[in-house]
């Protein structure tokens, strides 16, 4: 029988290439998401993480089709920008609702069914941002130390019911999530180097490494024969977080202060 990878966020970019990696090696593919279609070896369940209701409801529809699921990527997400002091509440809100609370829905929806069948791998979709936090950007990379947390303390949780949690944190990727990101350019006028630090990250972003290299990086940590707590996607940023780990924090804080100003 074909295992089972069910994915949220799979119909674009990292998600979308990560599925159809998956499904090209003979997996079965459930894909959720709010927009998706089915095609080949990849099933379309609509699925908005940010609804119990409908994230519950999305993996009765796949058990409904499959006995067991071998792997589990949560990986649904976006971005907003803008300074700390003049985001509005509610965006910073629906930041970690969507990146943080999506995840924890998604997790919560299919842990009875990773437990009853007494194996499974968790895998969440985290960001470099998490451990170098990203000016004009630090909602999102709270979102994402929030998720490198909640899989740490997880891991232990299910460790005795033969279930693996993983994180796979990408640097910069060129994909669709640059041009869907929720900008604020509130208080540039006061602070002057937003919009630099923003180009700057949109640049990196658009020059970035192509998601299939993330999807390739995902089937190794789902088929490898003991995954590690956490990933690091790119070369480049393997060694940066390799330095933040040596380097005094200041000092790391303050490198990236100078490459975003």
């Amino acid at each position: 029988m074909a295992k089972v990878l069910v994915i949220s966020g799979g119909s674009s970019g990292i998600g979308k290439a990560t599925a159809s990696l998956f499904a090209e090696r003979g997996w079965c593919v459930f894909e959720l998401s709010r927009h998706g279609e089915s095609h080949d070896n990849i099933i379309h369940v609509t699925c908005d993480v940010t609804s119990e209701e409908s994230t519950r409801a999305a993996i009765n529809e796949v058990m409904q089709q499959t006995d067991t699921i071998d792997v589990v990527i949560s990986n649904a997400g976006y971005g907003i920008s803008g300074a700390v002091e003049f985001t509005p509440i509610q965006d910073a809100q629906h930041q970690m609702d969507v990146n943080f609370m999506g995840a924890l829905r998604f997790t919560q929806a299919v842990l009875p069914q990773l437990r009853k069948q007494g194996f499974g791998r968790i895998i969440y979709t985290s960001s470099v941002a998490a451990t170098l936090a990203v000016p004009y950007q630090a909602f999102y990379s709270a979102s994402k130390a929030a998720i490198n947390a909640l899989a740490l303390a997880l891991a232990n949780e299910v460790r005795e019911f033969g279930i693996s949690v993983s994180v796979m944190m990408p640097g910069d990727v060129s994909t669709g999530f640059t041009d869907a990101r929720h900008k604020s350019s509130a208080g540039e006028t006061v602070y002057k180097g937003a919009n630099k630090a923003i180009t700057t990250m949109e640049h990196d972003e658009r020059t970035g490494m192509a998601p299939d290299s993330m999807a390739r990086l995902f089937w190794h940590i789902a088929t490898c024969r003991s995954p590690k707590p956490q990933y690091v996607g790119g070369f480049t940023y393997r060694i940066l977080c390799f330095l933040d780990r040596l380097l005094p924090k200041r000092l790391v804080n303050w490198i990236e202060y100078k490459v975003y100003s």
